[in-house]
Protein backbone atom coordinates (compact mmCIF):
# COMPACT_ATOMS: atom_id res chain seq x y z
CA UNK A 1 0.00 0.00 0.00
CA UNK A 2 1.11 3.19 -1.16
CA UNK A 3 0.72 6.22 0.47
CA UNK A 4 1.00 9.55 -1.20
CA UNK A 5 1.76 12.95 0.54
CA UNK A 6 0.76 16.19 -1.42
CA UNK A 7 3.65 18.54 -0.79
CA UNK A 8 2.88 21.52 0.77
CA UNK A 9 4.93 24.77 -0.39
CA UNK A 10 5.37 27.23 2.45
CA UNK A 11 5.45 30.35 -0.19
CA UNK A 12 6.21 33.31 2.68
CA UNK A 13 9.85 33.13 2.61
CA UNK A 14 9.87 33.46 -1.41
CA UNK A 15 6.58 36.42 -0.47
CA UNK A 16 9.29 37.99 2.01
CA UNK A 17 12.15 38.23 -0.81
CA UNK A 18 9.58 39.60 -3.18
CA UNK A 19 8.72 41.91 -0.60
CA UNK A 20 12.07 43.28 0.04
CA UNK A 21 12.80 43.38 -3.35
CA UNK A 22 9.74 45.51 -4.62
CA UNK A 23 10.57 47.65 -1.42
CA UNK A 24 14.30 48.44 -2.38
CA UNK A 25 13.21 48.66 -6.12
CA UNK A 26 10.92 51.83 -4.55
CA UNK A 27 13.35 53.50 -2.57
CA UNK A 28 16.33 53.07 -5.40
CA UNK A 29 13.59 54.49 -8.02
CA UNK A 30 12.92 57.61 -5.58
CA UNK A 31 16.59 58.09 -5.02
CA UNK A 32 17.65 57.68 -8.48
CA UNK A 33 14.89 59.64 -9.75
CA UNK A 34 15.74 62.49 -7.21
CA UNK A 35 19.29 62.29 -8.48
CA UNK A 36 18.56 62.47 -11.96
CA UNK A 37 16.21 65.56 -11.51
CA UNK A 38 18.70 67.50 -9.46
CA UNK A 39 21.29 66.65 -12.20
CA UNK A 40 18.84 67.81 -15.06
CA UNK A 41 17.69 70.79 -13.21
CA UNK A 42 21.51 71.84 -12.47
CA UNK A 43 22.28 71.26 -16.01
CA UNK A 44 19.01 73.60 -17.18
CA UNK A 45 19.86 75.84 -14.90
CA UNK A 46 23.14 76.61 -16.09
CA UNK A 47 22.23 77.01 -19.33
CA UNK A 48 18.47 78.69 -19.02
CA UNK A 49 18.04 80.14 -15.77
CA UNK A 50 16.71 78.86 -12.60
CA UNK A 51 12.66 80.32 -13.70
CA UNK A 52 13.10 77.38 -16.91
CA UNK A 53 14.41 74.50 -14.61
CA UNK A 54 12.02 74.85 -11.69
CA UNK A 55 8.79 73.14 -13.41
CA UNK A 56 10.90 70.44 -15.49
CA UNK A 57 12.39 69.43 -12.04
CA UNK A 58 9.59 69.31 -10.56
CA UNK A 59 7.84 67.27 -12.85
CA UNK A 60 10.73 64.43 -13.32
CA UNK A 61 10.91 64.48 -9.79
CA UNK A 62 7.62 64.07 -8.77
CA UNK A 63 7.47 60.85 -11.30
CA UNK A 64 10.29 59.11 -9.35
CA UNK A 65 7.98 59.56 -6.56
CA UNK A 66 5.20 58.05 -8.45
CA UNK A 67 6.98 55.30 -9.89
CA UNK A 68 8.65 54.41 -6.30
CA UNK A 69 5.04 54.90 -4.43
CA UNK A 70 3.62 51.95 -7.34
CA UNK A 71 6.98 49.72 -6.15
CA UNK A 72 6.28 50.41 -2.11
CA UNK A 73 2.36 49.67 -2.48
CA UNK A 74 3.23 46.41 -4.30
CA UNK A 75 5.18 45.32 -1.72
CA UNK A 76 2.49 46.69 0.89
CA UNK A 77 0.01 44.76 -0.85
CA UNK A 78 2.18 41.56 -0.95
CA UNK A 79 3.53 41.95 2.52
CA UNK A 80 -0.49 42.44 3.86
CA UNK A 81 -2.13 39.57 1.72
CA UNK A 82 -0.13 37.14 1.57
CA UNK A 83 2.56 37.32 5.30
CA UNK A 84 0.66 38.83 7.19
CA UNK A 85 -3.42 38.30 6.37
CA UNK A 86 -4.79 39.39 9.55
CA UNK A 87 -7.70 41.91 9.75
CA UNK A 88 -5.70 44.24 11.55
CA UNK A 89 -2.84 44.45 8.45
CA UNK A 90 -5.40 44.77 5.86
CA UNK A 91 -6.53 48.02 7.75
CA UNK A 92 -3.59 49.46 7.67
CA UNK A 93 -3.08 48.09 3.79
CA UNK A 94 -6.12 49.75 3.14
CA UNK A 95 -5.18 53.37 5.02
CA UNK A 96 -1.49 53.01 2.92
CA UNK A 97 -3.12 52.27 -0.36
CA UNK A 98 -5.79 55.30 0.68
CA UNK A 99 -2.95 57.91 1.55
CA UNK A 100 -0.23 56.58 -1.59
CA UNK A 101 -3.85 56.80 -4.21
CA UNK A 102 -4.31 60.67 -2.48
CA UNK A 103 -0.13 61.51 -3.07
CA UNK A 104 -0.44 60.26 -6.75
CA UNK A 105 -3.35 61.93 -7.72
CA UNK A 106 -1.66 65.07 -6.21
CA UNK A 107 1.51 64.66 -7.93
CA UNK A 108 0.22 63.72 -11.32
CA UNK A 109 -2.08 66.89 -11.25
CA UNK A 110 1.31 68.74 -10.21
CA UNK A 111 2.89 67.60 -12.92
CA UNK A 112 0.13 67.34 -16.03
CA UNK A 113 -1.86 69.93 -14.56
CA UNK A 114 -5.29 68.90 -14.78
CA UNK A 115 -7.05 65.29 -13.08
CA UNK A 116 -6.12 62.40 -14.26
CA UNK A 117 -10.07 62.00 -16.11
CA UNK A 118 -9.28 65.02 -18.36
CA UNK A 119 -7.41 62.87 -20.35
CA UNK A 120 -9.55 62.08 -23.00
CA UNK A 121 -11.02 65.26 -23.44
CA UNK A 122 -7.70 66.80 -23.57
CA UNK A 123 -6.77 64.81 -26.38
CA UNK A 124 -9.87 65.80 -28.18
CA UNK A 125 -9.01 69.52 -28.00
CA UNK A 126 -5.32 68.76 -29.00
CA UNK A 127 -6.47 67.07 -31.58
CA UNK A 128 -9.07 69.89 -32.77
CA UNK A 129 -6.33 72.27 -32.63
CA UNK A 130 -3.80 70.01 -34.86
CA UNK A 131 -6.85 70.07 -37.60
CA UNK A 132 -7.08 73.89 -37.28
CA UNK A 133 -6.92 75.74 -40.66
CA UNK A 134 -4.26 78.33 -40.51
CA UNK A 135 -5.84 81.16 -41.41
CA UNK A 136 -8.76 80.63 -38.76
CA UNK A 137 -9.26 83.21 -36.00
CA UNK A 138 -8.44 80.25 -33.42
CA UNK A 139 -11.62 78.34 -33.00
CA UNK A 140 -12.13 74.69 -34.50
CA UNK A 141 -15.29 73.54 -36.27
CA UNK A 142 -16.15 71.59 -32.84
CA UNK A 143 -18.26 73.48 -30.70
CA UNK A 144 -16.61 73.57 -26.64
CA UNK A 145 -16.91 71.57 -24.27
CA UNK A 146 -17.85 72.96 -20.31
CA UNK A 147 -14.64 72.20 -18.01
Amino acid sequence: MTITQVATIDISGIVRVAVTALELAGTGAILAGALIATAACAKRTWSSGYEAAYRPFRADLGRSILLGLEFLVAGDILKSLVINPTLADLVVLAGLILVRTFLSVSLGVEINGHWPWQETRLAREQAARGNKCPESDGKTDEPGEGQ
